[in-house]
Parts: C-alpha cells; structure tokens; sequence
C-alpha cells in the first residue's frame, strides 16, 4: 500500500508499506521491515525496521533495528541502535537534542 500525504494520529501509526509525507503519533511510530517513509518522522517514540528518508524527531527513544536504513538527522533523548542498523545523518542525542537547531538552518560556512 502507498499513502501519499501526512499521517497524524493521537496513539501508535504503524507502516508496513510506503508512506510520501509526515508521520505524526502522539506515541508511537513503528516502520516495519519493508516499510518506507518519504518524509519526516516525529513522535514521542519511533521504531524503525525499514527505511526512513527524513529526519527523526522522538522526545523520549527512537530504535534503529538491524534492518534499518536511514537517510537523515535523528534527534531523540535516547537512541538504540542495533548491530546492521544504518544511519546517513546527523545524531543528536541527550536532553538538549530536541532544541538544536537542524544544521541544514544553520549559517553555512564559507572557505576561500
């Protein structure tokens, strides 16, 4: 199945399929094995099994498992990332990692 546009939900968003937009849950966002994000994932906690190509923004836990590939920044307190798990991006972590400023804002340094 292929959703395209954002998803926003109060509790758990599960995708097995592929998803071109942002995904929002107030709890819980799980990417099964063979799932796709095109698009941003934010929620208080993520899962990850299959690809995201976006950033991903949790305010507690994001999990990367070994079947994971990840093309962008994660930002989340705390982050477990198993053996095989990818990840082609920016990590923050810790208490402060959620008020970063993305590096894509920031002012880009110039060499002469």
């Amino acid at each position: 199945m292929r959703v395209v546009g954002d998803i926003t939900a109060e509790g758990v968003v599960k995708i097995e399929g592929t998803v071109v937009g942002t995904v929002r849950a107030g709890r819980q966002v799980l990417v099964g094995k063979g799932g796709e994000v095109e698009g941003d994932v934010i929620s208080r906690e993520a899962i990850i099994g299959g690809e995201v190509r976006g950033s991903i923004r949790a305010d507690e836990r994001v999990e990367i498992q070994a079947t994971s590939v990840i093309h962008g920044d994660v930002a989340a307190k705390r982050l477990l990332v198993q053996e095989g798990g990818e990840i082609n991006g920016v990590v923050r972590m810790g208490e402060g990692a959620l008020e970063a400023e993305p590096a894509e804002k920031a002012e880009p340094q110039r060499s002469y």
